[in-house]
């Protein structure tokens, strides 16, 4: 399976589940710019949105979304626990906390990364987070992982996520379960060789 990504873009939540997983998938780092491969190729002939994460499937096929790829990657590898098993009410959890990474904070963080965002907009966004962020504080008291013990899928794609604030001035510390689950999950190794693969460690 080939990977399509952006250092440090919510590309590499299905790269740190690859990595939890223990499958192997070929990187192709993309320019968000040019929309040009490091091999010089035209990334839109791949994923005309012009966005990451993308995988190509052996067959071909692609597939696209991080939320549903970290999950697809998850499945391939269902004794990994990354993603619990279809029926389990846990596993309608981690798609719920998926969503909500997706769609509430997700984004919410992207106009800061784009630069004819309004002010205004910004400070919006930035209440909106706050609140957000305060909800999932509460969520991982007393909880290493959002489920739990157990890391899953779900905590790959907050954590990516949470990262982008101190690109954009975003202050987590008045959040200190936020900041004790950031720490726990870079210190994963699989954590790490996404860190390092990309470039980011």
């Amino acid at each position: 399976m080939k990977l399509f990504y952006m250092p440090g873009a919510c590309s590499l939540a299905p790269h740190i589940v690859a990595n939890e997983a223990g499958i192997d998938l070929d990187l192709v780092k993309v320019d968000g710019a040019s929309k040009k491969t490091e091999q010089n190729q035209d990334f839109l002939t791949t994923n005309p949105n012009g966005y990451v994460p993308a995988l190509v499937l052996p067959d071909g096929e692609l597939m696209t979304e991080a939320s549903v790829l970290v999950q697809y990657l998850a499945d391939q590898k269902p004794e990994s626990g990354l993603m619990p098993r279809p029926g389990d009410m846990a596993r309608y959890r981690a798609q719920q906390w998926l969503a909500f990474v997706a769609t509430e904070l997700h984004k919410t963080f992207s106009p800061f990364f784009k630069p004819d965002t309004p002010e205004a907009t910004k400070e919006t966004n930035r209440a909106h987070l706050s609140k957000r962020i305060a909800y999932v504080d509460r969520k991982l008291e007393g909880r290493s992982y959002l489920m739990g013990d157990v890391f899953t899928a779900a905590d790959a794609y907050l954590w990516t996520v949470l990262g982008w604030a101190k690109f954009v001035g975003f202050d987590l510390s008045p959040f200190a379960n936020v900041q004790r689950f950031l720490g726990t999950v870079a210190a994963r190794p699989a954590v790490q060789k996404a860190l390092r693969a990309e470039g980011l460690a």
